[in-house]
């Protein structure tokens, strides 16, 4: 019998997201100038409508958006105008952490009623559509890519599903959809379970995105983009090497501290894996792409990944930095990091919480294995 408890918490749930609709709309349509055209676009819209027509920014003006494709121009910009530039902000990111948090509540609860989640499967399940996250980010990347003459994947408005930070919650909603959908479906009778559907859709749709990636690289943009092409050598190497080594950093730990691991298991070792595909691959990209036969360069981009570059270059001799290159670092600190995160997990949150400590799990996973996959997959097409 479903506990009251949790339908009430549900209600409020859907009651919070219709009365945080209806205010947001309200305040636009009476005050458009500063709830939408302020707030609304200016942080969060217009960044992502500039960055999908590959804008340098858009300026709000009387009769609508224009895009300007220079920093002289963006500059020139009237005071009063509401200039918007692609990525974020305080406010968006406030904002994006806000609406995640309140849509993990969201999901948390679907679970409780679909009576899910409550063991480790799901964690399981939901590993592909960590490399899915990637894949598309990396599907972005191929459309930004595109040159003149060669036409683009998508175009705007299509294009704004998986431009940065719009794709997050385009994965978030194709995820929830595989899940609600293979619950019924096992409990149809068509599947003994639902998380090996769910498993196998994942991957599925990894394949599909990858295998468009590789036609569309390796016939449209080889040739008309430097470096465009096919590098499986990339693929091969982060993969391996980050096998190795969560292999070695959990057997390690389960030698040194067992107690680590004891309230996740290999979940842990999942976990450690997926953050090691974050930090390989941003070490090969950084360092060592010409040594593997990539012909394009690349930089870190991430705060966190720039910083650690910047604290070894400071301490590291100039002459080791030539041999071993500087990124190093930054996968010691994703694998001793994700060491330590896994540790919290003891056996207690699971008996009391699991279907909380699944889905914090999950968002750990994601928040290396996504971004590690997309690093992973544009130095394989060379984008």
């Amino acid at each position: 019998m479903q506990d009251p408890r949790e339908w009430d918490r549900g209600r409020a749930w859907l009651a919070t997201l219709v009365a945080a609709v209806a205010a947001l709309a309200g305040g636009a349509l009476l005050a458009p100038d500063a709830v939408w055209d302020g707030f609304l676009w200016h942080y969060f819209w217009g960044p992502v409508y500039a960055d999908a027509n590959n804008a340098v920014c858009a300026a709000m003006r009387p009769g609508g958006p224009e895009l300007l494709f220079s920093q002289s121009a963006c500059a020139a910009a009237d005071a009063a105008t509401v200039v918007a530039e692609p990525g974020y902000t305080v406010v968006s990111e406030i904002g994006y952490a806000v609406t995640l948090v309140f849509f993990l509540v969201g999901l948390l609860e679907l679970l409780n009623r679909l009576d899910i989640g409550s063991t480790k499967r799901l964690f399981y399940a939901l590993v592909p559509f960590m490399f899915f996250g990637g894949a598309l980010r990396v599907v972005e990347d191929a459309n930004d890519a595109v040159p003149q003459g060669v036409e683009a994947l998508l175009s705007y408005p299509a294009n704004s599903l998986i431009i940065s930070p719009v794709i997050y919650f385009t994965v978030f909603f194709l995820t929830l959809g595989a899940i609600v959908a293979t619950v019924y479906a096992a409990r149809a009778g068509y599947a003994d379970h639902y998380d090996r559907p769910l498993f196998a859709v994942g991957w599925g749709v990894v394949l599909a995105t990858v295998g468009f990636l590789f036609y569309f690289v390796t016939a449209e943009l080889a040739g008309a983009v430097a470096g465009a092409g096919f590098y499986p050598q990339m693929t091969g190497l982060t993969i391996g090497l980050a096998a190795v080594l969560a292999v070695a950093v959990y057997a390690l730990v389960d030698r040194v501290k067992p107690e680590i691991h004891e309230g996740t298991g290999l979940v842990g070792l999942v976990v450690l894996f997926g953050h090691a595909v974050d930090g390989v691959a941003n070490v090969i990209a950084a360092d060592w792409v010409g040594a593997i036969g990539v012909p394009v360069e690349y930089g870190a981009k991430h705060p966190a990944n720039r910083f650690v570059i910047s604290v070894t270059e400071q301490f590291q001799p100039a002459w080791l930095s030539e041999v071993i290159g500087t990124s190093w670092a930054f996968l010691v600190v994703k694998l001793v990091a994700a060491t330590l995160v896994v540790w919290v997990f003891d056996e207690r949150i699971f008996d009391e919480e699991p279907r909380y400590a699944v889905l914090l799990l999950v968002a750990i996973l994601a928040v290396g294995l996504g971004p590690g996959s997309r690093d992973m997959l544009r130095v394989t097409f060379g984008i």
